[in-house]
């Protein structure tokens, strides 16, 4: 049921773990039965047997590995990234670190984990990792082009827009009623016999609604009020509120929503010179410094109902374009039609398709991953209004109010240098989308190899391939089964990647298949290995993350581990989402020399998107990823492993 929540932004492919003590029981299964009722309520997506939250109490405490091992770790994943001169320094760094003030750092971790067991010792630097960084959410916000809705009549822009809203509408009541299916993993298939389910963490859908990142000098806070009961709809850059709840908890009728979202879509109202949504795109610390403004001016009533919105929807008057300008023309747009602190925004254009766009700091990609998925499947099977539908004869007029904003002298000049930015940042970034067609996770399994594997070292080729290094990759895995778990990074360029690269790049003559072979299954192992440990909180990153905060919440001067080696600093940064109503997915790369890099794995395809700062190298790295992938496939032909 929710295998596909382990693969969001950050999530990897996970291996069978060892056991936890919390299981669900075959008899615990066969009493619940998860395949829920037929909703009763045309206001639910579903009505579950067994609470949302059910095992949320129950959820075990996300281990804090050994230090030893974390070191282990840190220098399996630097060596192939480092000369042997580089790597005997690294050596002495890391042990200086183990002996010395890593040790006592950890004891303290160890201590403070123990006297706050209501959270993981991750939660609160995960969390000030996005806080605290002042880039523009441009560099961290997940963007997801939805497919079109298989009934092609439904795909015009009123009728996408209404549906999306109402199945958003219901996937919430249905939430927050207790009624939604807990997320349980399963690694074994359903029936009377199944076992090894594991339930998973669930804490951050309370920030999926009526939560906004609230810029902050230094650091962001995010501000949620479940209480408020309207939406935010933004169109040509002007902002819109109604209200989609009544006070007693229903639901707008479908067609009123309808009716609302149409008065908005012919609304003659000029798009506004000043447009204040293009300042979400900017620095954090400038934002806040021109949004303390904004409050000055007497926007505080208007910035309070865009913070507590239950969710934004954006409605683009320009169609959707093709090729690599989906990107620019759907979920980027023109950044003046996007608030993009809200926790997520329905998108639709003109012509119909729709996308979504997630600010990261809340919660991780699976949880969004899952969201989505239910409420694209909800408005195209259960779709609220048809193509025949007449919207309700209500006061739109009165009922939807139109956001206006006070500007002056210095707000005006901020929008303007905003827009600048935007513009810039646009037109670097660049995006290029790519199937190969010869071979998928089929031929992968047949030959017993991890099928994300080697998808991960056809990165590794192709980069090679392109620029002759092995450079950092992050590839995250969810900790889900964890309470307040969030991500661990898997370092997925190793040491068995970089030999098979060569052998199959640099060396290709020099090797028999059968040896090509053999290092092939010596990366998909070690591979296995890395995510079985990732996923069962026996990571490398968190833990350093950890000792780092502490270090910096006591003023205290970091080790050289953290001034010489940038733990962010990933060339290519990957995620995979097998997600069957996700069209693509895109993110920025971390860094501006590197990629950001999403894959999907299908029975007999796979399909990557590439996005890059470098104009042109993002196209060149698809086709050296893509010959990678042949050469792969090509050896695997030969004969599958026994």
């Amino acid at each position: 049921m929710m295998a596909n929540l382990l693969s969001a932004r950050y999530t990897a492919l996970l291996g069978k773990p060892a056991k936890l003590n919390l299981r669900i029981s075959a008899l615990d299964i066969r009493r619940i039965n998860y395949s829920s009722k037929k909703p009763s309520s045309g206001d639910y997506l579903q009505q579950s047997l067994v609470p949302t939250m059910h095992y949320q109490k129950s959820l075990p405490r996300l281990p804090i590995p050994n230090l030893e091992d974390t070191m282990r770790r840190f220098l399996a994943a630097k060596r192939p990234l480092l000369s042997d001169h580089q790597f005997r320094t690294t050596e002495k760094i890391a042990q200086d670190f183990l002996n010395g003030v890593g040790r006592e750092l950890h004891k303290e971790l160890v201590a403070k984990d123990k006297i706050n067991k209501h959270t993981s010792y991750i939660s609160g630097p995960w969390l000030d990792i996005y806080l605290k960084n002042r880039k523009s959410l441009l560099h961290f916000n997940i963007f997801v082009l939805l497919r079109p809705d298989p009934k092609t009549e439904y795909n015009q822009q009123l009728l996408r827009a209404t549906n999306l809203l109402c199945s958003t509408l219901r996937y919430m009541k249905t939430l927050r009623a207790g009624l939604l299916e807990p997320n349980v993993l399963h690694f074994q298939p359903y029936g009377a016999q199944m076992v090894d389910a594991y339930p998973l963490d669930m804490s951050q859908y309370h920030r999926v609604f009526n939560t906004t990142r609230i810029p902050g000098q230094g650091r962001d806070e995010l501000f949620t009020n479940e209480k408020s009961r309207h939406v935010l709809v933004m169109r040509n850059g002007n902002m819109y509120v109604f209200d989609v709840v009544d006070r007693d908890g229903n639901l707008l009728k479908p067609t009123e929503i309808q009716a609302h979202l149409n008065y908005i879509l012919t609304d003659l109202t000029p798009a506004p010179a000043f447009p204040i949504g293009i300042l979400t795109s900017e620095n954090r610390d400038v934002w806040a410094e021109l949004r303390d403004k904004l409050v000055n001016c007497g926007n505080t009533d208007n910035l309070r109902l865009v913070d507590s919105a239950v969710c934004c929807l954006c409605l683009d008057d320009a169609s959707m374009k093709k090729g690599d300008d989906m990107l620019h023309s759907l979920l980027l747009a023109n950044g003046c039609n996007r608030w993009l602190d809200k926790s997520f925004s329905l998108q639709v254009s003109k012509s119909g398709e729709a996308g979504i766009c997630m600010e990261h700091s809340w919660g991780d990609g699976m949880t969004m991953t899952d969201i989505l998925g239910k409420i694209y499947k909800d408005s195209t099977e259960q779709p609220q209004v048809h193509p025949g539908s007449v919207a309700a004869a209500v006061d739109s007029a009165s009922a939807v109010h139109q956001l206006q904003f006070n500007l002056d002298s210095v707000l005006k000049n901020g929008i303007k240098k905003a827009n600048d930015n935007f513009d810039l940042h646009v037109s670097q970034l660049s995006i290029d989308f790519m199937i190969f067609g010869k071979g998928g996770t089929e031929t992968m399994k047949k030959n017993n190899l991890s099928p994300d594997s080697m998808a991960q070292l056809a990165f590794q080729m192709g980069f090679l391939r392109m620029r002759g290094q092995t450079v950092p990759t992050s590839e995250s895995c969810s900790m889900a089964r964890f309470k307040h778990g969030r991500l661990e990074i898997i370092p997925s360029a190793t040491t068995y990647t970089k030999q098979c690269s060569n052998a199959f790049v640099c060396q290709r003559d020099q090797h028999s298949v059968q040896q090509l072979k053999a290092m092939l299954y010596q990366c998909s192992r070690y591979h296995r290995q890395l995510v079985k440990e990732a996923s069962m909180g026996q990571g490398l990153y968190c833990h350093l993350y950890g000792l780092r905060d502490l270090a910096l919440s006591k003023d205290q001067e970091l080790h050289s581990l953290y001034t010489d080696y940038d733990l962010d600093h990933f060339t290519l940064s990957t995620s995979t989402v097998p997600n069957l109503s996700f069209r693509m997915v895109v993110f920025a790369p971390d860094v501006p020399d590197g990629f950001g890099l999403h894959y999907c794995l299908h029975d007999n395809t796979i399909s990557y998107s590439t996005t890059s700062y470098l104009d042109g190298s993002h196209q060149e790295f698809n086709r050296c990823v893509y010959k990678s992938l042949e050469d792969i496939f090509t050896v695997l032909e030969e004969k599958p492993f026994s």
